[in-house]
């Protein structure tokens, strides 16, 4: 009985501050606490970055007076889009559109002289349908005068042309209403766009549902 006794005493011993095993056991417990703690810190982090405050079209400036800081969690991809910790730069012009309330991607930014498509206004009597808005696309066909006082075949000079905006407009009569379609033309397309202007042409500007590109 005594044997028992003893046996049994040691088993129900509390554990000793000094023991090794308990003093592994709380700091695996403690390092366990400090690692959800700052998972979740990293995960509530937030920072400022860029957003349009109007839509900014294609070879517009970006400045700070067009932007609206606001706070996000961009986590590893913050590189990737304009900051005012990173800052703006000087001559930052829209090489991409960038709609209202978008975050500003760096790639849909660049220099002046590196923007491969601008801007040319085309004027058209037909009425484009609503989903013809600054963003998306269309197909630009040019029919030349012939010598007949008319107009030859019409052809396909910029398909899938993006389209930078959008306004009313008159003709030169002012007796009807017209449309002036700013359309992104490449520099290699420039020449024969401003040729057939230049030639009096019939402009006509047709909604590409499909959004081929250039």
């Amino acid at each position: 009985m005594g044997v028992s006794t003893v046996a049994g005493g040691a088993r129900l011993k509390k554990p000793s501050w000094k023991d090794p095993r308990l003093v592994v056991g709380i700091l695996l417990v403690l390092a366990s606490m400090t690692g959800v703690i700052a998972l979740v810190g990293a995960a509530d982090q937030t920072t400022e970055a860029y957003a349009a405050r109007e839509p900014i079209a294609v070879g517009e400036k970006v400045t700070a007076d067009k932007l609206n800081r606001v706070k996000v969690r961009l986590g590893d991809v913050e590189p990737h889009y304009l900051t005012p910790e990173a800052g703006l730069g000087e001559g930052l012009v829209a090489v991409q559109r960038i709609g209202k309330d978008q975050l500003v991607p760096r790639d849909s930014t660049g220099l002046l002289d590196l923007l491969d498509r601008k801007p040319v206004a085309v004027t058209i009597d037909e009425i484009l349908p609503g989903q013809a808005v600054a963003g998306s696309r269309v197909d630009v066909w040019v029919a030349l005068p012939d010598t007949r006082n008319g107009f030859r075949q019409p052809a396909l000079l910029l398909p899938g042309a993006e389209i930078a905006q959008i306004t009313p407009g008159t003709t030169a009569l002012r007796s009807a209403r017209s449309t002036v379609v700013m359309v992104l033309v490449k520099d290699s397309q420039m020449p024969e766009l401003l040729g057939a202007q230049a030639n009096k042409a019939k402009i006509s500007v047709v909604w590409n549902p499909g959004g081929t590109a250039q």
